[in-house]
């Protein structure tokens, strides 16, 4: 017992207070103020394997979670983990998804276990909790609601198995923590700890644990020597038989009836030290309510000895946490025991608190000597179960008559208490009941702190009156609100994209009949959102309109309506009141008739008027229902037959899924319902194809039955971006992992097929599933893990044979050969580091070596020990990071410990940019993955041929000058350096011998096309269709699952159609419409270059969607390729005529300047006999065919060529940019087009670091009239074909031509062509280059309208129906569609009589919004990831998200409306021009921009770097601060770009040449 003038609470402080003043003790800086929830989660940390964190929501932090995730994102070494002692792995789940059910897999494997979590998930958990006692986990529990918890989700689960401990004071939690751990270490038993997190909250703060302590006290290692493996045959819901035992007097042993997961304890005989009395603790209740298992065993243990095996027993598990207590007295001094009594050893009345203590420990510490209470102490319980009766008694002073029990229990289920009839039983039974105290028991609500002294009188009157009342009610039943409402059920924001798309459908016919926000009276709001309520809740509504049905039918049979016509109108809506199309359009005219009729009999009907209307109900679930505790929901809705349709939203992503437990066996809803036969099944992703999602949900109301939509929306966190849900989407639905399909089993009525599959890529495999009679059982039952494990390890499998297969084969290949081996293995992004390989290797033959080359992560690492000679060659990615095919390969070299090298000699060459990272501080990335890997394979033993070679593009040669200086090294030190007669290399092909060889751009792109085995085409044919207008390209978002699936990328192409001056017809946008979403990714891009680009088309439908656009009367030819390319033009919504006349002449030159092969024809278009005649007119003997090009020639252009036309004072298609740009100069009397001035020269492409290349603004010829216009375009083109430069496409572009040859040699050179001379420039003025949005009427008085697409992509999303918008519109639309330079639209001659309708249309479609920000407006990006190869940063994804979060101080600073061009690529090759603009990014890697300042507003000067490779948050830190600024300082009509270089922030670039110089952030030399 403790000192009598003191409480609990108080000890400890007065206990915390001396060991700071103890000489070993820290000092008090040293201690850190945690809460229990921070105490605990470090404890858990260091003595589990596993850390289950159940939280809110997971975006929101539990009390524990947020330490556990900073322990583990510092990789803090626990002290338990079974791999490494940083392995503690921290999995994160929502409270209200069954969060117990991920623990049976890490059990059952032979982790420890423990969950941090709130109190609210023990009462769902009951199932789960009576196997998981007999398992070794621990939950920590912090009983909630915060400041008043209920108890009673305690006691309703103390009979489960499971030993509970309580804790009440900081350092209490910290000790029991502890002591949980190490008794279910100890025991094999579950162990609950629970505390109230309030009772502590004001504790005075206590240092960290003791690592030594917790080492020692925990005694892992004995428990790794027995732990159990994973038991295979193991169920979770069914009692698999495991028991915790323990073995006396000899080995461990297994009894007949365990499981081979039975964990054996070796423990002494109880009785070794002082133990409770067995029939003493066992009476009255605590009999019932014992944790401990006491079933007598099967049959005896098999065993050589004579040991004897038994189940753990509540005297056991007292003795193992009186031994754990003595060790953390023995070094701490803190004591601790079953029961603690506090207050004066003779004391004639005590409490004994089960709730929270806090209050009444602070009012009987300051009790003075009159009060009643001021002689009594406190007992509180530390091991509430098993609960041990004898220690009651022996901690209770003898002096103790009468003893007041308050009980927190808000749920009371019995008239007397659960804790009152324990101390009852304890003290009123057995031996000490004559002399028992008198018990009173009392309920304990809720005490403010400013009554905690009055209540405490009132129980303590009550305690000690003649006749004492039971179950007494102290304090308010209710507690504080604002905590109650603490848990409370939340739809997260990022999963209302599926519920907007049911409102956008059914509107007011939609019923969701758990929606979260329903009323129901007397129901739990937690109740009503279920999905099981939500399906009572449907029936009753039926049985509900059922009747109605039929009082309509008799109402339609009877008079008594004041007149006729309500009868013969309800008679029609009878007939049909199951369809809903049909009554839901008479619903309006019967509810307006019936107000009219005003007879009793009209008013009876109409106090049930929303009957009228059929209804589409909805009852909305979660992919908890996936599980088998849920699955009996989705089977009840289903065998009912019932015409309700569920919307199950899963939100597991493919990337966790990948590595999920193997026994939560989550079940296929879709294809269980498509077993069971009678519904409609739907298997839906927003994020991949918003117009299935639209069309199941409507065929799944039309259906008359259940039906199932199975609707995906992976994320980790509720907060999770668009992008971030994208990105797993389509992983899923690429591989395999969510399907995409639509069954409905009344089709075959009508002689179509069930099953409609709508993605592309796993055809096959589930058409062969759908073929199998109930294959799903027949796999199960033969396969019990294939759901979880399936893909995981067939990938697994696939990559390690493709890497044994082809190792192999180069292993035959090489057996003839002579000589030494050398295997070249390499990492590569862009090409360098594999054609260096590839040519290294061809080398190593010629000199008699037996080479091989493969990729690194195609190598099998285990076979690097047996390598005689290896060697590495590697680029450098990102931030020093490994090439995408080789981090798989460098993983694990970097964390073996396995592999002997010392038999391996090795030399590694590095190729990186050593500029690439300019700041000192980040040259540590310069070849940093060759560097790294030198020094880990030197580590592991490998025996060096060569120094780490250095590849720096900065030199002369780029890297190929320190590969000169590296490879000879390499072959003097395996000795054939001295080789003579070696063969000729060929020189590497370039892109010019591809179009001279291509015979006018055919290649063997047809054979290409034709071949089935993959998806792409060979590396000289992609080269060669970006002069058809397609690129090859792969979805990058999937690249590296669909690696590690032994899958090639997901090759697609991407389409650019050729668009004269970006107008199309309504015709042609509904053409472009359809193409998008029959062969595309159901979107559209309005690209930069004025036209329509399509991505995601797979090569097997690349040949259709090309003769979709040819029969809109549109092509694709030469919208890319070294040739002149589509032609810009200004809109000019308010200048009709003038854009005619303009327009003309684009179509002039572009038509002018087109490619005359008719390669295009005959790959694309040919299939018919007239189509073989006309290609035979061109055959000659041996079928070849014989093509020209006048203008081009076989190799066409040295690179690309671009025109632009511009009309001032619009500079909307950024003339200054391109190769030729047309400055429109109308006649001052005519007001139509005279001519036009000749800008040449202009380009955006730059290289990262190469000084050598930089943008450049165009340079003015002179003025020329329009007629030859055509013919000067021409000779600017053919003056550039002739004088270009073909050896290096990086200085290929007629920029670098014309800074060469000098613009006046130039200009001389046209002339000489034309035969004339170009006049001198007419004046002309530029405003702006942004769009002009909103309505505006042009001379002619029709109307335009410029409407806002950022980044040009039209799709339709749950929030915004763009492409259905304009699809609707382009069906009544009698204009055209103008596409802007700046990627947006405008819908141009609407004639006065349609305007109010399509404003109406626009209105309805949102499609009239401009409420934007001017930075948005005025902001632009390319495409960039996910299907760009050259992107190295997000920029269409990312800048308005960029954008969004500059807006809060735009609008601070009064910046809301004003202009401000930004622009962002992906990458230096400058698609968006953001080398004009005001503030620009370019990706340098992912998740890092060079950001560049200065640009002219009005698109005729370039801008300067500022920053170099930045992120978001110094984005933001640089940005904020320069908008703030600019709003103060800003001169009148000052821009931006303007402003920042007359403040000196950037310097001004006056031509291409100085882009690179006088920059804001100069590049530093050296590491």
């Amino acid at each position: 017992m403790l000192a009598s003038d003191n409480t609990t609470r108080r000890w400890h402080i007065e206990f915390c207070l001396h060991r700071l003043t103890s000489g070993d003790a820290p000092s008090v800086r040293t201690l850190t103020r945690y809460t229990n929830g921070v105490v605990v989660a470090r404890i858990a940390y260091l003595s589990s394997d596993v850390v289950l964190s159940v939280q809110p929501a997971l975006a929101s932090d539990s009390e524990f979670s947020k330490h556990l995730y900073s322990h583990a994102a510092r990789r803090s070494p626990g002290l338990v983990a079974n791999e490494a002692p940083e392995d503690t792995q921290v999995i994160s789940v929502r409270h209200n998804v069954d969060p117990l059910l991920s623990t049976f897999q890490p059990l059952r494997s032979g982790k420890l276990v423990s969950v941090t979590t709130s109190s609210n998930i023990l009462l769902p958990s009951i199932p789960h909790l009576y196997k998981l006692a007999q398992y070794p986990i621990v939950l920590h529990v912090s009983l909630h609601p915060f400041d008043y918890p209920d108890y009673s989700e305690v006691t309703a689960i103390r009979q489960c198995g499971f030993t509970f401990l309580q804790s009440e004071t900081l350092q209490e939690a910290q000790d029991l923590a502890l002591s949980a751990h190490a008794l279910a270490i100890k025991s094999g038993k579950g162990v609950i700890h629970f505390f109230d997190p309030a009772n502590s909250k004001n504790d005075v703060p206590i240092r960290n644990e003791d690592r030594d302590l917790v080492r020692k006290v925990l005694d892992v290692g004995s428990w790794r020597a027995i732990q159990g493996t994973q038991d295979e045959n193991s169920y979770l819901y069914v009692d698999d038989g495991r028991r915790a035992t323990v073995t006396e007097g000899g080995p461990s042993a297994l009894d007949d009836s365990q499981t081979e997961t039975d964990v054996a304890k070796k423990a002494p005989s109880p009785g070794a030290n002082k133990s409770p009395n067995r029939e003493a603790s066992s009476v009255g209740s605590s009999v019932r309510e014992s944790s401990a298992d006491s079933r007598p065993t099967v049959s005896s243990a098999t065993s050589m000895d004579s040991s004897i095996t038994r189940p753990v027993t509540s005297e056991d598990i007292y003795e193992y946490l009186t031994a754990i207590w003595s060790q953390i007295e023995k070094v701490t001094g803190r004591r601790y025991q079953a029961f603690e009594y506090t207050g004066p050893e003779d004391a004639q009345s005590a409490l004994f608190v089960f709730g929270s203590t806090g209050l009444f420990v602070d009012v009987l510490g300051a009790a003075n000597s009159s009060e009643e209470f001021s002689k009594s102490g406190l007992v509180t319980a530390r091991l509430y179960r098993p609960w041990i009766g004898p220690q009651l008694a022996e901690a209770l002073p003898p002096s103790v008559k009468r003893i007041a029990v308050l009980e927190q229990v808000r749920r009371k289920t019995t008239k007397w208490g659960p804790v009152l009839l324990d101390v009852l039983t304890s003290l009123r039974i057995g031996p000490s009941a004559s002399g028992a105290p008198l018990i009173v028991g009392h309920q304990l609500g809720y005490v403010e702190p400013a009554t905690a002294h009055q209540a405490l009188r009132g129980i303590f009157q009550n305690l000690n009156s003649a006749n004492p009342i039971q179950n007494l009610e102290v304090g308010s039943h209710e507690g504080p609100r604002p905590y109650l409402d603490q848990y409370s059920l939340a739809q997260p924001k990022v999963e209302s994209a599926y519920m907007k798309i049911l409102d956008q459908i059914f509107g007011a016919r939609l019923h969701i009949a758990n929606r979260l926000d329903a009323a129901n009276a007397g129901i739990s709001a937690t109740i009503a959102a279920s999905p099981e309520f939500g399906f009572g809740s449907l029936l009753a509504r039926s049985d509900h309109r059922e009747r109605f049905v039929k009082d309509v039918k008799n109402a339609a049979a009877t008079r008594d309506f004041t007149t006729d016509v309500p009868q013969s109108w309800l008679s029609k809506w009878a007939m049909n009141a199951e369809d809903s199309k049909h009554v839901n359009a008479i619903a309006p005219e019967i509810i307006a008739r019936l107000s009219n009729d005003g007879s009793r009999l009209a008013s009876t009907l109409l106090e049930s008027k929303a009957l009228f209307f059929k209804e589409s109900q909805w009852l909305i679930g979660s992919d908890a229902w996936a599980y088998d505790l849920g699955n009996s929901g989705v089977h009840h809705v289903i065998a009912s037959g019932a015409n309700i349709n569920m919307l199950v939203i899963d939100t597991q992503p493919w990337s966790e899924r990948a590595a999920a437990d193997a026994v939560r066996r989550k079940k296929d809803i879709g294809l269980y319902a498509m077993n069971f036969g009678n519904a409609y099944v739907a298997s839906v992703a927003v994020y991949s194809s918003y117009t299935q999602v639209l069309e199941a949900m409507i065929e799944a109301d039309h259906f008359n039955g259940p039906s199932v939509v199975v609707a995906y929306l992976p994320y980790n966190k509720e907060d999770d971006s668009p992008l971030t849900v994208l990105q797993e989407t389509k992983k899923a639905v690429d591989l395999g992992y969510w399907p995409l399909y639509r069954w409905n089993p009344n089709n075959e009525d009508k002689g179509e097929p069930n099953f409609s599959l709508d993605s592309e890529r796993i055809k096959q495999e589930l058409e062969a599933f759908l073929k199998r009679d109930n294959h799903l059982t027949q796999l199960m039952n033969r396969h019990p893990r294939f759901a979880a494990n399936l893909s995981e390890s067939y990938g697994t499998e696939v990559r390690a044979l493709q890497k044994r297969k082809a190792k192999d084969a180069y292993a035959t290949l090489l057996e003839s050969l002579y000589g030494a081996p050398m295997t070249v293995l390499f990492a590569s992004d862009n090409g360098n580091a594999e054609s260096l390989a590839k040519r290294l290797g061809n080398r190593g033959k010629a000199r008699g070596l037996k080479t091989m080359v493969m990729a690194m992560d195609d190598y099998p690492l285990e076979d690097l020990p047996t390598e005689e000679n290896v060697v590495m060659i590697t680029s450098t990615a990102g931030q020093g990071e490994f090439p995408q095919n080789g981090r798989s390969f460098w993983d694990a070299v970097k964390d073996t410990t396995e592999l002997d090298l010392s038999q391996t000699n090795y030399a590694v060459f590095a190729l990186g940019d050593s500029h690439y990272w300019p700041r000192k501080e980040d040259k540590v990335y310069y070849n940093k993955p060759g560097r790294d890997l030198d020094a880990r394979i030197a580590l592991l033993g490998g025996k060096k041929l060569a120094d780490v070679g250095m590849g720096d593009d900065q030199d002369p040669d780029s890297y190929q000058t320190g590969y000169a200086e590296w490879e000879p090294k390499l072959w003097q030190a395996l000795g054939v350096d001295k080789v003579e007669g070696l063969p000729e290399e060929p020189p590497p092909i370039t892109n010019e011998d591809i179009k001279i060889q291509s015979n006018f751009l055919r290649g063997t792109i047809a054979e290409g096309l034709a071949d089935t085995s993959t998806g792409a085409i060979s590396a000289s044919d992609q080269q060669l269709t970006k002069f058809h207008g397609t690129y090859m390209q792969d979805d990058r978002d999937l690249r590296d699952e669909r690696k590690a699936q032994g899958l090639e990328p997901a090759y697609a192409f991407m389409i650019r159609c050729r668009l004269n001056g970006g107008v199309a017809t309504p015709s042609q946008w509904l053409q472009m419409d359809s193409i998008s979403s029959s062969y595309g990714n159901e979107t559209m891009k309005l690209t930069t270059r004025q036209t329509f680009q399509f991505h995601g088309v797979v090569k097997s439908k690349l040949k259709s969607a090309m003769r979709g656009i040819n029969k809109a009367l549109m092509t694709t030819i030469a919208a890319c390729g070294d040739v002149n390319r589509n032609i810009m033009l200004s809109p000019l919504p308010t200048r009709s005529a003038f854009h005619r006349d303009v327009h003309q002449i684009s179509a002039k030159i572009s038509d002018h300047l087109l490619p005359s092969t008719t390669a295009y024809h005959e790959i694309w278009l040919k299939d018919t006999d007239a189509d073989d005649k006309h290609v035979k007119d061109i055959k000659v003997a041996g079928d070849a065919v014989v093509d020209k090009e006048p203008l081009y020639g076989p190799t066409y252009l040295p690179r690309k060529f671009k025109i632009t036309i511009a009309v001032p004072p619009h500079n909307d298609t950024d003339v200054y940019a391109h190769d030729i740009g047309l400055i429109a100069i109308k006649n001052t009397n005519s007001n139509r087009l005279e001519g036009f001035n000749v800008l040449v020269g202009g380009g955006m492409g730059v290289t990262h670091n190469n000084k050598k290349t930089y943008p450049r603004t165009g340079s003015m010829l002179g003025y020329f009239p329009t007629p030859q216009i055509h013919l000067v375009c021409e000779k600017i083109m053919l003056v550039q074909r002739d004088h270009g430069d073909r050896s290096n496409r990086k200085h290929a572009r007629l920029k670098y031509t014309i800074d060469d040859m000098g613009v006046d040699v130039f200009r001389g050179k046209v002339e000489d062509l034309l035969e004339a001379k170009f006049e001198k420039p007419r004046p002309f003025e530029f405003k702006s280059n942004i769009d002009t949005f909103g309505w505006q009427k042009d001379e002619e008085g029709l109307s335009h309208f410029l409407m806002f697409i950022e980044n040009g992509r039209v799709e339709d999303t749950a929030e915004f129906p763009m492409k259905t918008g304009l699809r609707e519109i382009a069906k009544v639309h009698k204009g055209d569609f103008r596409l802007t330079p700046n990627q947006h639209l405008c819908l141009s001659g609407v004639a006065d009589e349609d305007l109010d309708d399509i404003k109406g249309m626009l209105k309805e479609y949102k499609l009239d919004n401009l409420h934007f920000s001017g930075l948005r407006l005025s902001s632009s990006a390319c495409v960039a990831f996910p299907t760009c190869g050259l992107a190295m940063a997000e920029s269409e994804r990312y800048l308005p998200e960029l954008i969004t979060k500059l807006e809060g101080c735009l609008e601070e600073n009064g910046l809301r409306q004003d202009s401000i061009v930004m622009r962002m690529t992906g990458c230096p090759n400058g698609c968006a021009r953001p080398w004009l603009a005001e503030v620009a990014f370019v990706g340098k890697a992912y998740g890092a921009y060079n950001m560049y300042l200065g640009g002219g507003y009005h698109g005729q000067r370039l801008n300067k770097l500022y920053r170099s490779s930045i992120g978001e948050e110094e984005i933001l830190g640089i940005m904020k601060p320069l908008l703030k600024r600019y709003a103060l300082e800003k001169e009148e009509g000052e821009r931006f770009g303007d402003f920042v270089i007359r403040i000196g922030m950037i310097k001004a670039t006056t031509e291409g040449k100085t882009f690179h110089d006088d920059v804001a952030e100069e590049e530093s030399e050296g590491e």
